[in-house]
Protein backbone atom coordinates (compact mmCIF):
# COMPACT_ATOMS: atom_id res chain seq x y z
CA UNK A 1 0.00 0.00 0.00
CA UNK A 2 1.23 3.40 -0.92
CA UNK A 3 0.56 6.33 0.98
CA UNK A 4 0.16 10.03 0.03
CA UNK A 5 2.81 11.26 1.74
CA UNK A 6 6.30 8.66 3.06
CA UNK A 7 8.69 10.47 5.41
CA UNK A 8 12.51 10.64 3.84
CA UNK A 9 14.83 9.04 5.53
CA UNK A 10 17.77 10.60 3.83
CA UNK A 11 17.00 14.00 3.75
CA UNK A 12 19.10 15.85 6.24
CA UNK A 13 18.76 19.05 9.00
CA UNK A 14 18.77 21.75 7.65
CA UNK A 15 17.55 24.75 9.99
CA UNK A 16 16.26 24.94 13.70
CA UNK A 17 13.10 26.39 13.66
CA UNK A 18 12.75 29.19 16.67
CA UNK A 19 15.00 28.99 19.54
CA UNK A 20 17.29 26.26 20.90
CA UNK A 21 16.05 24.25 23.58
CA UNK A 22 18.76 25.51 25.54
CA UNK A 23 17.70 29.61 25.08
CA UNK A 24 14.18 28.52 26.09
CA UNK A 25 15.14 26.85 28.96
CA UNK A 26 13.68 23.65 27.50
CA UNK A 27 17.07 21.27 28.59
CA UNK A 28 19.63 20.59 31.16
CA UNK A 29 21.53 19.44 28.18
CA UNK A 30 21.46 15.81 29.80
CA UNK A 31 18.17 14.22 29.94
CA UNK A 32 16.74 15.53 26.24
CA UNK A 33 16.27 18.85 24.31
CA UNK A 34 12.71 19.22 23.08
CA UNK A 35 13.36 20.75 19.12
CA UNK A 36 11.86 21.66 15.89
CA UNK A 37 14.04 21.27 13.27
CA UNK A 38 13.15 22.34 8.91
CA UNK A 39 15.03 19.44 6.77
CA UNK A 40 16.48 20.00 3.29
CA UNK A 41 13.53 18.57 1.84
CA UNK A 42 10.67 21.11 3.53
CA UNK A 43 9.54 18.46 6.21
CA UNK A 44 10.11 19.40 9.89
CA UNK A 45 11.42 16.94 12.39
CA UNK A 46 10.71 17.32 15.78
CA UNK A 47 12.50 16.08 19.00
CA UNK A 48 10.04 16.15 21.97
CA UNK A 49 8.79 12.69 24.44
CA UNK A 50 7.02 10.26 23.35
CA UNK A 51 3.72 9.89 24.64
CA UNK A 52 1.97 7.06 21.98
CA UNK A 53 1.54 4.74 23.92
CA UNK A 54 -0.15 7.04 26.27
CA UNK A 55 -2.48 8.86 23.67
CA UNK A 56 -3.25 5.94 21.64
CA UNK A 57 -6.57 5.25 23.24
CA UNK A 58 -7.38 8.89 23.94
CA UNK A 59 -7.05 10.29 20.41
CA UNK A 60 -10.27 12.19 18.70
CA UNK A 61 -12.27 9.40 16.05
CA UNK A 62 -10.80 11.40 12.87
CA UNK A 63 -6.93 10.99 14.52
CA UNK A 64 -5.02 7.84 13.50
CA UNK A 65 -1.56 6.56 14.72
CA UNK A 66 0.01 3.81 12.27
CA UNK A 67 2.35 1.70 13.88
CA UNK A 68 5.52 3.27 12.27
CA UNK A 69 4.20 6.84 13.55
CA UNK A 70 4.73 8.25 17.11
CA UNK A 71 3.07 11.16 19.04
CA UNK A 72 5.63 13.63 20.22
CA UNK A 73 4.91 15.92 22.62
CA UNK A 74 6.82 19.10 22.67
CA UNK A 75 7.06 22.21 25.04
CA UNK A 76 4.48 24.88 24.32
CA UNK A 77 7.64 27.70 23.57
CA UNK A 78 9.19 25.61 21.37
CA UNK A 79 6.44 25.86 19.10
CA UNK A 80 5.80 29.28 20.04
CA UNK A 81 9.23 30.32 19.26
CA UNK A 82 9.36 28.47 15.69
CA UNK A 83 6.44 30.50 14.72
CA UNK A 84 8.20 33.50 12.60
CA UNK A 85 10.40 30.84 10.95
CA UNK A 86 6.98 28.60 9.48
CA UNK A 87 6.12 30.01 6.34
CA UNK A 88 2.24 30.94 5.81
CA UNK A 89 1.92 28.63 2.74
Amino acid sequence: MTRPWEADPTAAMSRRLGRSPKELGNTDKASGCPDLWELDNGDIAVIGRDLTDTYRRRLPHDAAIAEDERLVIIPRNTLISAKADIPDA
